[in-house]
């Protein structure tokens, strides 16, 4: 196979399988941590509106969808690539952070968990799914 389609196939796999995780922890997240009392999180407005109610529990979920998504979508994309594996894999991290920053302006989150998830689940994950994936090749 030409190895350009397969990096595109590598870097369009990884978002798709990433995401689908992501959403996966999301989708649970609710049964396991359910939310605080009188929140309305089935909508953006109602999330924003009752975010002031969410403990620092509440946001464990929401970090582990994002670092999972995006350590697993890296992890796929870097079996699936060619060449530069680890680059595809940082490739991922990078599309996921852009994600994860867009979330942060339309929904703010306390300070402290937007350092975390911004400087926790996006780049240090995609190199991490880089790595697992290439073992000890180094490309």
């Amino acid at each position: 196979m030409n190895p350009i389609l397969k990096n595109t196939i590598a870097v369009v796999a990884g978002i798709v399988v990433g995401s689908f995780v992501n959403m996966g922890i999301i989708m649970i997240s609710g049964s396991i941590i359910p939310p605080p009392a009188g929140a309305d999180v089935t909508t953006m407005e109602g999330l924003k509106e009752s975010l002031h109610l969410f403990e620092p529990r509440h946001f464990i979920f929401p970090f582990l969808a994002h670092a999972l998504g995006t350590l697993v979508g890296a992890f796929v994309a870097a079996k699936i690539a060619a060449t530069y594996r680890i680059t595809f894999a940082i490739i991922i991290g990078c599309v996921f952070l852009i994600g994860g920053i867009t979330n942060v302006i339309m929904l703010p989150s306390p300070f402290w968990f937007t350092l975390l998830d911004l400087g926790g689940a996006y780049f240090p994950m995609g190199y991490l799914g880089g790595k697992l994936a290439v073992g000890k090749k180094t490309n």
